[in-house]
């Protein structure tokens, strides 16, 4: 008799042999359908349907539909319907087709013999087929571009439609906002054709109205060339030429003036007066609110230059093959309290002393010698000398060895006369020491 252990005891599971174990949580090992038209019917629709489980459990949707552009790339759809299924609503695709474009990438077969038989001696199946996997994946393909089309249209119309309007530069913006504010300047002029004698010249607040209307630098500037050539044909009118000055003019020059009299004949001359004074205190506070702008404005901070492109122009000579001595960096010159240079030519040693002292060591802005060009800038006029070496070779040796202390006084060893350094540097110069 059988214990109630052994009655109780599961089957074990059977193993379905010949397909690759599916490894879960690595994107990276997709799996493989290598050899899988050896398989039996059976382990291959089990691994069919594991392995689309896999993508779910795997991949985002978002991931998914690429694959299915890449494959209608491979299977001749055009640029066109690609797009349109690109255009199209996720849903009419669906993740389905993404993971069914990937596994046929991967080298899953279409359509399987094996796996149909098997399919077809499952109960409940008989007379039923497993259906080729590109008969949904074209289905949902097809339904894609139908859809994308008409959203790709949609979109080239509104292209179209906006391509042609025209955009208002900045320049335009601003002409068109001074138009604006030009408006109750215009009503106030007019009051001079109206009644030329009731009108007053000095009788509209421009500082009430530019603050109302917001009127800005860039605003007055606009202003102002709306009403300059009026303001300069009035001004001619109020210096219009005799008729000896008239008679020098060329004929073109005497055209104009004519033309400029017979332009403003219905206007007299104390009426003219009165509206240059008008247009002339306009002009006033448009200046006024160009000139306040300028003194408000923060001055620009200039960049400061780095030590190469300060020096990048100074002429120095690198080496010297007769003395055996050899220049500095030259950078190593910007912030420096002292420089020592030596012309080859001249055989004169130079000490510049800086006449602003770091004494901090913190590089503040402004001390120590710096580089303009090719001069020297920034050292002590009265201090920084040079002296004519009669020795130059021993004692170039005796400058190199000396210590801080010994160049202390090493000029003042030299007997010969000193004079004013002007910092200026050509090719014999030797950058020797800097400190």
């Amino acid at each position: 008799m059988a214990s109630v252990k052994a009655l109780t005891k599961k089957p074990r599971k059977k193993v379905v042999r010949g397909a690759p174990r599916i490894k879960r949580g690595n994107k990276l090992s997709e799996p493989s359908w290598e050899g899988c038209l050896d398989w039996s019917g059976e382990t291959f629709h089990k691994f069919k349907r594991e392995s689309g489980a896999w993508y779910y459990e795997h991949f985002k949707p978002a991931d998914l539909y690429p694959a299915v552009f890449e494959w209608m790339k491979e299977n001749g759809y055009s640029k066109t319907d690609v797009a349109a299924a690109k255009a199209a609503p996720t849903h009419a695709l669906s993740v389905t087709a993404g993971i069914q474009a990937k596994m046929l990438m991967n080298g899953m077969p279409d359509t399987n013999p094996k796996q149909d038989a098997y399919w077809k001696s499952m109960p409940g199946c008989m007379g039923d087929k497993v259906h080729p996997v590109t008969e949904f994946l074209v289905t949902r393909i097809t339904l894609a571009i139908e859809q994308g089309s008409k959203i790709v249209k949609v979109k080239q119309k509104e292209q179209e439609s906006t391509k042609n309007v025209h955009v208002p530069t900045i320049q335009e913006r601003i002409r068109d906002q001074a138009l604006d504010q030009a408006q109750e300047i215009e009503t106030w002029l007019e009051g001079f054709v109206i009644d030329k004698k009731t009108f007053d010249p000095k009788g509209f607040d421009f500082k009430k109205h530019f603050s109302q209307t917001g009127v800005t630098q860039a605003h007055a500037r606009k202003l102002k060339n709306f009403y300059i050539n009026e303001l300069d044909d009035f001004k001619d009118l109020q210096r219009f030429p005799t008729a000896g000055q008239l008679q020098k003019m060329t004929e073109h020059e005497q055209d104009m003036w004519a033309q400029l009299k017979e332009g403003y004949a219905h206007i007299k001359k104390a009426d003219i007066k009165n509206y240059t004074i008008a247009i002339e205190e306009l002009m006033t506070a448009l200046d006024f609110v160009i000139e306040s702008a300028k003194a408000t404005r923060a001055p620009r901070k200039s960049k400061p230059k780095s030590d190469t492109k300060l020096v990048e122009k100074l002429k120095f000579l690198k080496t010297d093959d007769k003395f055996k001595i050899a220049s500095v960096t030259p950078e190593m010159i910007v912030g420096a309290s002292e420089l020592w240079v030596f012309n080859v030519k001249t055989r004169k040693l130079g000490k510049y002393i800086a006449s602003k002292l770091d004494t901090t060591g913190m590089q503040r802005e402004g001390s120590g010698l710096s580089v303009k060009g090719t001069t020297i800038i920034g050292f002590d006029e009265k201090l920084s000398i040079q002296k004519t070496m009669r020795k130059p070779a021993d004692q170039l040796k005796e400058f190199k060895s000396a210590g801080k202390v010994k160049l202390r006084s090493f000029l003042d060893d030299i007997k010969t006369t000193d004079t004013m350094l002007n910092g200026r540097c050509n090719p014999d110069t030797i950058l020797l020491k800097v400190s």
